[in-house]
């Protein structure tokens, strides 16, 4: 199984969209292990959302698509319902 993930940090209003066979180890490194990347400059992270594929392809196709325009919209909605954040 494969889990795309859309995290969130409150205290930069940023999101963060990916895809994982291992979510806890994946979330650990996002917010912990990891020493480089784009999401260490913005932790910590919270998931917000996540979906099951069984396949690695269709994951990759749904990650995809929450980075395009209208998926970071669908995103954003989701942030706004589970946290409140207004910007978009």
């Amino acid at each position: 199984m494969f889990t795309v993930y859309i995290l969130y940090s409150a205290k930069f209003n940023q999101i963060y969209i990916g895809y994982t066979s291992d979510l806890p180890n994946r979330f650990l490194s996002h917010n912990e292990l990891a020493t480089k990347g784009h999401t260490i400059k913005y932790r910590p992270w919270v998931i917000a959302h996540t979906e099951e594929f069984e396949t690695k392809t269709e994951a990759i196709k749904r990650e995809n698509y929450l980075k395009s325009t209208l998926g970071r919209k669908f995103a954003r909605n989701i942030i706004r319902e589970k946290f409140g954040s207004s910007d978009g």
